[in-house]
């Protein structure tokens, strides 16, 4: 636990978003209390609402840092299409699960909280910027195809994302091997190459 002077050193806003995001990981996203929050920062249970309207905007700020990260993870992966196209994609696929295996309490937060990402400004640019990422890895697929062939970066982009999350909710949660004996890589990575090529995004 955080001691009562984290809080006189200025680090009480982190502390909570980091004992909350631990929260969430513990109980789930809809759970997690603000006076937990704050007796695991080791402060008052008033001393939250220096730095926070309540909950939900507590719950907002996990999700954008999240995202931050999550977004940093995703351009790193991708390196802007090196060596191949391809290959920077898949990179972005496992990018995608690995954070979700090491950051679960700001990964929930981000997808599963239900928080109104349109209505935080500084949220939702974070989110933009992830969504960014995966645009640009869709566009840069398609650069091999003529243009009035090529399909639409975001629909490319919204498939993508959705299947990495379905391979996160479904397979990734849990034990190894506890509902399917693929790797949850090996079967994201798969799915990925069959939908890209059922586009001719990537040849035979």
């Amino acid at each position: 636990m955080a001691d009562r002077k984290t809080y006189h050193h200025g680090n009480l806003r982190q502390a909570l978003v980091e004992a909350t995001a631990a929260l969430i990981e513990e109980l789930g996203p809809q759970a997690f209390a603000l006076t937990e929050a704050a007796r695991r920062a080791g402060v008052s249970p008033a001393a939250p609402y220096r730095h926070f309207k309540g909950r939900e905007d507590l719950l907002e700020e996990v999700a954008r840092q999240g995202f931050v990260e999550f977004a940093g993870r995703l351009e790193a992966a991708f390196d802007e299409g090196r060596p191949k196209a391809l290959t920077a994609f898949l990179r972005m696929g496992q990018a995608y699960l690995d954070f979700a295996a090491d950051r679960p309490g700001y990964y929930m937060a981000m997808f599963e909280s239900g928080i109104s990402i349109a209505g935080n400004a500084d949220l939702a640019k974070a989110s933009e910027r992830a969504q960014g990422v995966l645009l640009r890895a869709a566009g840069t697929l398609a650069e091999r195809l003529p243009e009035d062939r090529r399909p639409p970066a975001r629909m490319v982009a919204n498939h993508i994302w959705a299947m990495s999350h379905g391979v996160v909710e479904l397979f990734s949660r849990g034990k190894p091997g506890g509902r399917s004996p693929v790797e949850p890589s090996a079967m994201l990575e798969s799915g990925v190459i069959i939908y890209l090529r059922g586009l001719g995004l990537i040849p035979e």
